[in-house]
């Protein structure tokens, strides 16, 4: 970056050390799903929002106002949280048709002169910065599946039936695969005499026998 002015020299490392980022604005842009009611719900999530916030919200727009459709939004570092609210919206609810949309949002970043010298950099620095945003648009109401981005619903409880047939297949195989019971030891394997055997022996190759309460 460089400061305005004529003849202005750019502005150093250790000059940039004295400005504070101050406020972060995201450019307006609409929605990029056509024919939306124009009182759809948009969820528009920060690095900083707390999900449990954003789903009750959420959660109380479809079920209890009767919402057919609602949109998440987010962009730069809350892309990933966006996703995630997606995901658990899709799980409670459940028979969710989904459209994706990725592109790029200009956010404008405003610096403040902590420090200002006679001279130089100007008081404030507007910073434009493209990072990558994401919109998921979330509908009751069939969507059009030739649209990009189009994801159709996901079966309630598909995992269950699967999860519990695995883990009764597992028990039965397992069941299946365990030895029986070894008998119980006679009265002449505990009293009969242990032989072990001396292999490479200085005194030759031959066997050692012992009781088990004896001296050898």
């Amino acid at each position: 970056m460089a400061a305005e002015g004529g003849g202005a020299k750019p502005v150093t490392q250790s000059r940039m050390e004295n400005f504070r980022k101050v406020r972060t604005s995201e450019e307006e842009s609409p929605l990029p799903f056509p024919d939306l009611p124009p009182d759809v719900v948009e969820m528009k999530v920060k690095e900083g929002s707390k999900i449990r916030n954003l789903m009750n919200f959420a959660m109380a727009q479809m079920e209890l106002k009767g919402s057919r459709q609602i949109v998440f939004s987010g962009c730069g570092r809350a892309v990933t949280k966006t996703i995630t609210c997606v995901e658990i919206m899709k799980r409670k609810l459940g028979g969710l048709h989904q459209v994706t949309k990725v592109r790029y949002k200009t956010l404008l970043e405003v610096w403040e002169n902590q420090d200002p010298l006679p001279g130089g950099p100007a008081q404030n620095l507007t910073v434009h910065k493209n990072v990558p945003s994401i919109c998921i648009l979330l509908s009751r109401d069939p969507l059009d599946p030739n649209q990009t981005g189009y994801q159709p619903p996901e079966p309630r409880h598909g995992l269950g039936p699967q999860l519990s047939n695995a883990g009764e297949d597992t028990s039965s195989s397992s069941t299946k695969g365990l030895k029986r019971p070894l008998p119980p030891p006679s009265e002449d394997l505990l009293t009969k005499k242990l032989q072990v055997q001396v292999s490479d022996s200085p005194r030759g190759s031959g066997t050692t026998e012992c009781q088990p309460d004896g001296r050898h």
